[in-house]
């Protein structure tokens, strides 16, 4: 199975907990993993061209707080740590599953 399926690929839990909190999050998102983790990497490359943007304006002497710059510079590590986060557990299910037997 290639990884693109397996990241399509949406629990069938409505038969177990008709109502849940599940049903209804899946329900009102209607967007596959694969489709939130694209959006998730597309919204860090952009924090952090943003945060390499006010660095180079800054390196280059242009009037920009440092404040900002730092703040920038954070809220592209933090998103990117998040996301490394994201990977390492989705990795460490999918290994998971791969041990079980059938």
């Amino acid at each position: 199975m290639k990884i693109s399926q397996a990241l399509t690929l949406v629990p069938n839990v409505s038969q177990t907990t008709r109502n849940s909190f599940i049903d209804k999050t899946l329900n009102e998102t209607n967007t596959s993993f694969g489709e939130t983790l694209q959006r998730a990497i597309t919204d860090v490359n952009a924090l952090q061209s943003e945060a390499g943007k006010a660095v180079d304006k800054m390196v280059v002497g242009e009037a920009v707080d440092l404040h900002e710059v730092m703040i920038a510079v954070e809220k592209a590590k933090t998103s990117f740590d998040l996301l490394m986060e994201i990977r390492n557990k989705t990795i460490e299910a999918y290994r998971e599953i791969m041990r079980m037997q059938v």
